[in-house]
């Protein structure tokens, strides 16, 4: 009987994980890719000490992320150009250009010698190294 139980458990697993199958063939839904963002610039400002605001803009990010990645990149670059290695999110706000398609984020950052106290902290090195990769254009 308890042979009987396992196969039949087995049998139901298998039609559910046949059943959250991704679809195919001519009933599949056909996604289009998202288009290639435009990165627009960043301007950067010391605020007052180690705390740095980086303004980016980028033409059809597809998605928000995109912002936070970019102003992540520039953060990150900054830190390494002036001597440090590491960098802290405090902030940032998104805005989307309704007409023109330009979103804009306004992220401001600490920079800092050693690892910063805090949870959304970075690497700069790590942080620069992924951006190339990704092809996210730092300061």
């Amino acid at each position: 009987m308890r042979r009987a139980d396992t196969y039949l458990a087995g049998c139901a697993l298998a039609v559910l994980v046949a059943g959250c199958a991704p679809a195919s063939g001519p009933s599949a839904v056909a996604r289009a890719p998202l288009p290639a963002a435009s990165y627009l610039g960043v301007d950067t400002r010391l605020l007052e000490g180690d705390l740095v605001r980086f303004v980016v803009q980028i033409h059809e990010p597809g998605h928000p992320d995109a912002l936070n990645d970019y102003a992540r990149c520039a953060a990150a670059q900054y830190a390494l150009i002036r001597g440090y290695g590491f960098a802290r999110h405090v902030r940032t706000q998104l805005a989307e250009g309704q007409e023109t398609g330009v979103w804009q984020a306004d992220a401001v950052y600490t920079i800092s010698p050693a690892l910063p106290r805090g949870v959304q902290t970075i690497d700069a090195e790590v942080v620069v190294a992924h951006c190339q990769a990704q092809g996210i254009p730092t300061v």
